[in-house]
């Protein structure tokens, strides 16, 4: 299925797609993708040029905007960034079938057959009671599978916050967890008392540590009580940096400058801020 010129001008039609399309729809949808992949692969030299490596780092950044999107509840910005990130699915696929390795069905079929060997409560004859059951039996088929520990999957290259949530999402799933939020509190208590201890003592080295041992305690408690402790700490940034750039608007209209200005009067400005947020 080529694509006209007119077809990519109408852009504006495409964004507004119905998303309730027909399996057919869908279809349609899919192999006018992969006809484009492989026009843009032919003729275009920027497209030409790439390889899986050059593609690493857009992907990232593809995630990360995805990310924002879902923060920011932009249904239409989230639709977008998915699309990105499906181009770069098909466009790594693209690559490796070049190189006669696989193309996107294989892909695909691998997928498949991943999530029907890993889903016996649906495509078998396993029983589960809850989710935490799903998550056990996951992990464990992951072991079947040649999987020497059920941490190998943590990808090592995950910030250092998100890799801690998915460690102990893994442990809990291997039945290596606590029971009750208060005693993750109490845990979290106690590595306080022992930062405190440290940052006293002068031990640099050792403040590191308790430092992260407290924020991997924060983390585990987050879990306990329903909350995501990234998207958490990544609103708060948000609600910083909206409150500060108001103190700069603030200070500029009243004729100062930020260095200039003492603490206290730009907290007058901060309180303004959060007024006015709590007013919408």
């Amino acid at each position: 299925m080529i694509v006209s010129p007119i077809e990519h001008n109408n852009f504006s039609n495409i964004l507004n797609i119905t998303p309730m399309s027909t399996i057919q729809e869908k279809k349609d949808a899919f192999e006018r993708l992969l006809n484009i992949m492989d026009d843009l692969r032919e003729k275009c030299p920027w497209d030409r040029k790439q390889t899986m490596e050059t593609l690493r780092h857009l992907t990232i950044e593809e995630v990360y905007e995805l990310s924002d999107s879902i923060l920011d509840r932009d249904t239409n910005e989230t639709k977008k960034e998915l699309g990105d990130i499906l181009l770069h699915i098909v466009f790594y696929a693209k690559i490796a079938s070049e190189q006669g390795q696989y193309d996107i069905a294989a892909v695909i079929h691998s997928l498949c057959e991943k999530l029907i060997h890993r889903h016996p409560h649906i495509y078998g004859d396993v029983v589960v009671q809850d989710d935490a059951e799903v998550s056990r039996n996951w992990e464990q088929l992951k072991l079947r599978e040649g999987k020497t520990s059920v941490l190998q999957g943590v990808p090592v290259s995950l910030p250092a916050l998100v890799k801690s949530m998915r460690i102990q999402e893994k442990a809990r799933a291997a039945g290596f967890d606590w029971e009750k939020p208060e005693q993750v509190w109490a845990k979290v208590e106690e590595e306080l008392n022992e930062l405190h201890a440290e940052v006293k003592a002068g031990n640099a080295r050792r403040t590191e540590d308790e430092f992260g041992d407290v924020l991997f305690a924060l983390v585990n408690y987050a879990r306990f009580i329903g909350v995501n402790p990234e998207d958490a700490l990544e609103r708060t940034n948000k609600k910083f940096i909206r409150r500060f750039q108001y103190i700069e608007n603030a200070a500029t209209q009243a004729g100062k400058k930020l260095n200039a200005m003492s603490l206290a009067e730009m907290d007058v400005f901060w309180e303004e801020a959060k007024r006015s947020e709590s007013e919408v």
